[in-house]
């Protein structure tokens, strides 16, 4: 019976530990999900604001060719 006892007494102390350790798990992986999609985020701002650099530049030049070209 001394076995037993020492299971009851452990059960509420153990189970605690484990859901903390599943819930930390599961907030890692969230967290791991959210850099991805953070990092694929100012991925595609920095390849905006080098396409409006671009353009800004292509602008620039037609505006040239138009002057000298009239």
């Amino acid at each position: 019976m001394e076995t037993m006892d020492l299971l009851t007494a452990l059960g509420p102390v153990v189970s605690p530990i484990i859901a903390v350790l599943g819930s930390v798990h599961l907030t890692n992986y969230r967290l791991s999900q959210l850099e991805e999609k953070v990092d694929q985020h100012n991925k595609v701002i920095e390849r905006t604001f080098r396409l409006e650099g671009r353009m800004d530049e292509a602008e620039h030049d037609i505006r040239d060719l138009k002057k000298h070209g009239a």
